[in-house]
C-alpha cells in the first residue's frame, strides 16, 4: 500500500508539472504539424518517416493517458470526466492498424481529432468550451428569432425583387441565401444598388435588416456567451475556494489527531511515574 500510494504521489507529480503539460502542448502542435504534412505530396522516404513519427506520437500520448490514470487517487474518477474519456478513446483508436484497410479514412480523421486533445490539456479552453456549450440552449432562441426575422426579409424579397434578380431573389431558399451573404456584408451594396433602381427606397429593406441581424442579433449573442463565461468562472472559483477549504480542514483534522495522541502518551507517561 506504502509504494502504491508512493507511486500515486509521483506520477501525480508529474502529471500536474507544468513543464509536463507544455510538453504535452507541443506534442499535440507536433502532431497537428505531422496531420497537415500528410496533405502534401511527399516522397517514399519522407512518407515512411512521417508515419513512424505518427505511431511515435500515438505511444506518448498513450503513455501521457496511463500517467493521468496512475495519478488519480480513485482510478474511478479518472473516468467521470468526459474530456478523459475522449482523450482515452482518440488515443486508443488510433493504436488500431487500419491504415491500409477500408477504414483508412476513419483512422485519418480519429488523427484529425487529436489536435482536440490541446482542449483538455489547457483549463482555460476547456472554460471556454463548456461556457460555449452551456451558452447553447440561450442561443438556441436568439437562432430561433433570427431565423423569423431572416424568413420575413426573404419572404419580402422574393415578392418584389424576383424580377430584378431571379438569380439572387428567385424563390424564398435563394433569397434566405442572399440575405445571408447580406448579413455578412460581402458585396451587398452591389445587391442593393441593383433594387434601387427600380425601387428607390429599397435601401431601407437592406439596412433594418443589418441592422436587426449583424448588429442587434450580433451583441445579444456575445452577451450570452459573456455571460455564461463569467458564471462559469464564478462556480470554477467556488469549486477551487471549497477545494482549498477541504484541503485546511483535512490539515486540521491531521493536526489534531497528533495532539491527541501526543497528549495521550503523555498522561499514560504521567500515570506511570
Amino acid at each position: 500500500m506504502v509504494s502504491s500510494a508512493r507511486l500515486q504521489h509521483k506520477f501525480e507529480a508529474v502529471r500536474s508539472n507544468k513543464t509536463f503539460e507544455l510538453f504535452v502542448v507541443g506534442i499535440i502542435i507536433f502532431s497537428a504539424v505531422m496531420i497537415g504534412a500528410k496533405t502534401y505530396e511527399v516522397s517514399d522516404n519522407v512518407t515512411r518517416i512521417v508515419v513512424w513519427l505518427d505511431w511515435f506520437i500515438t505511444l506518448f500520448f498513450m503513455v501521457e493517458i496511463l500517467i493521468r490514470f496512475l495519478g488519480e487517487k480513485r482510478k474511478r474518477d479518472f473516468f467521470k470526466r468526459g474530456w478523459n474519456i475522449f482523450d482515452t478513446l482518440i488515443v486508443t483508436i488510433s493504436l488500431v492498424p487500419i491504415e491500409d484497410s477500408e477504414l483508412a479514412i476513419v483512422g485519418r480523421l480519429i488523427r484529425i481529432f487529436r489536435v482536440l486533445r490541446m482542449v483538455s490539456i489547457i483549463p482555460e479552453l476547456r472554460m471556454l468550451l463548456n461556457s460555449l456549450i452551456k451558452a447553447l440552449p440561450r442561443l438556441g432562441y436568439v437562432a430561433l428569432l433570427m431565423f423569423i426575422i431572416f424568413y420575413i426579409y426573404a419572404a419580402i424579397g422574393a415578392t418584389f425583387f424576383k424580377e430584378i434578380n431571379p438569380v439572387l431573389w428567385g424563390d424564398i431558399s435563394i433569397s434566405l441565401l442572399t440575405l445571408f451573404r447580406v448579413m455578412t456584408f460581402e458585396d451587398w451594396t452591389d445587391v442593393m444598388y441593383e433594387t434601387m433602381a427600380v425601387y428607390g427606397y429599397s435601401w431601407i429593406f437592406y439596412i433594418t435588416f443589418i441592422f436587426f441581424t449583424a448588429f442587434a442579433f450580433l451583441n445579444m449573442i456575445i452577451g450570452i456567451v459573456v455571460n455564461v463565461l463569467e458564471e462559469e468562472q464564478k462556480e470554477q472559483s467556488r469549486i477551487d475556494g471549497d477545494i482549498n477549504l477541504d484541503d485546511v480542514y483535512k490539515e486540521l483534522k491531521t493536526v489534531r489527531a497528533l495532539l491527541e495522541k501526543n497528549l495521550s502518551e503523555k498522561n499514560r507517561i504521567n500515570k506511570t511515574q
